[in-house]
């Protein structure tokens, strides 16, 4: 068996129209979009799994990276607490029956670059209770999720967006376990469950929660009635579970968050695959309240992919095109807006962890990169902030980021979910200067 489906992804490769050459500009609110290519096979390539060893993902000059945390069950997304803590969701989910050969081939080609680790369904704290860098105490906070992805935190409760459920703990400041069952906000659409991932984040007064929802196929191959309340985020009452949908036509709402000082909610979301190694770019963008987004009918606005039928040609010319491009294929799974604390260049702007392709030769994402904003707008060139995952050739990969998130004291949380390790980058302040005391000793200053 294991044999065959080698020859397969051998055959993927080799039957493919298309192979991915010079990458197209793709980054910013205007990325060049080359025309659709389509054949029998996509190029499936992902970079297999290496270990770590002694080394240690790549930060800019005067950052330093440390593993706070290692041998965890599939890190997704992380929540800093407000006393500083920690809790990392653990957790895989899915498993859609395959529609066609192909889906099989790619099923067994992304096994390849995933952890055989199985997924915790559990959340995990971390404590560094004298504030160095350290976390030095970890316990389970709660177990027996299902899939536990998307966290927030509001109305001193602590929110987990299962892949079936919305659920929520009560709270207290320094728990460190949760106090018996989460209570059921609402139930969360779970049927099939192609996009399993389920986003979430609090509106800055706790009284809504929003919700992102994946389509249940990459271009509507189930047909429209198993999209029913799919590729959409939902608008939810964190009191009583009530719950509209926000914004419509996002295939994959990966991550959720709110720009500080403002209601505004933004996400990244994960475009279609099969049309070529360039198409189609997964975005960063504002989501505003009622818009439509263009799945599955077109892609960056008014470009219509015709795979969608029947078509409508008012949906499409109704579709907004998102804020800013990431890049074909990166697979977007993490977004954090920045604060002063992470050092004047990385101050105003957001940081998205790119999980990786697999349908592209020359595989794309595999870091975490900072968009710089201007005037509460994307502005400028990406910028790479963690690096050092893909080995030089690009065959092999030693981590694979997901969830992104700042902390207050002035770090970066990256959870990793290839190393199963969750990474804290944090400003690598000089140690204090020493001076001469009169009598000739030495003091720090």
């Amino acid at each position: 068996m294991m044999r065959s489906l080698l020859l397969i992804g051998a055959a993927a490769v080799a039957l493919s129209a298309w192979d991915a050459q010079a990458d197209p500009a793709q980054h910013g609110p205007d990325p060049d979009l080359p025309e659709p290519q389509r054949g029998l096979l996509p190029t499936m390539k992902i970079p297999r799994p290496a270990g770590w060893g002694d080394e240690r993902p790549i930060v800019p000059q005067g950052y330093r990276i440390e593993a706070i945390a290692t041998d965890l069950m599939i890190p997704r997304q992380t929540l800093v607490l407000p006393n500083g803590d920690i809790l990392v969701a653990e957790g895989s989910g899915g498993g859609a029956p395959a529609l066609r050969p192909k889906d099989i081939i790619a099923n067994f080609i992304k096994a390849l670059g995933k952890s055989p680790v199985k997924g915790g369904n559990r959340l995990t704290l971390l404590r560094d209770a004298d504030g160095d860098g350290t976390y030095e105490a970890q316990g389970v906070f709660a177990d027996n999720l299902n899939a536990p992805y998307g966290l927030a935190f509001a109305n001193d409760a602590i929110y987990v967006a299962n892949q079936d459920a919305l659920v929520r703990f009560d709270y207290a400041d320094g728990q460190t376990q949760a106090s018996g069952p989460p209570e059921l906000v609402t139930d969360l659409p779970s049927a099939i469950n192609h996009h399993w991932t389920k986003a979430l984040t609090a509106s800055p007064d706790g009284r809504f929660l929003y919700v992102g929802i994946g389509s249940n196929s990459n271009i509507t191959e189930r047909g429209m009635d198993a999209e029913v309340d799919r590729a959409v985020v939902w608008q939810v009452d964190a009191e009583t579970g009530r719950h509209k949908r926000f914004a419509t036509g996002l295939r994959n709402p990966t991550a959720l968050a709110i720009q500080p000082g403002t209601d505004q909610l933004w996400a990244v979301v994960n475009e279609r695959d099969e049309i070529g190694p360039d198409l189609v770019p997964d975005y960063l963008t504002s989501v505003q309240e009622g818009g439509f987004y263009g799945w599955p009918y077109s892609y960056w606005g008014q470009n219509v992919d015709p795979r969608a039928q029947p078509q409508d040609p008012a949906k499409v010319e109704a579709a907004i095109r998102p804020d800013y491009g990431l890049g074909s294929h990166v697979a977007a799974l993490g977004l954090a807006f920045s604060s002063p604390v992470m050092g004047a260049e990385f101050a105003e702007g957001v940081f998205v962890g790119e999980h990786g392709s697999w349908n592209r030769s020359d595989p794309s994402g595999y870091k975490v990169i900072f968009v710089p904003f201007q005037d509460g707008k994307p502005a400028g060139e990406p910028v790479d902030f963690v690096t050092g995952f893909l080995t030089a050739d690009g065959d092999n990969t030693r981590g694979r980021p997901v969830g992104v998130t700042v902390d207050p004291r002035g770090a970066l949380i990256v959870a990793d979910d290839l190393a199963n390790t969750v990474w804290r980058v944090s400003v690598d302040r000089p140690q204090p200067a020493a001076a001469l005391e009169p009598d000739g000793s030495q003091s720090l200053q």
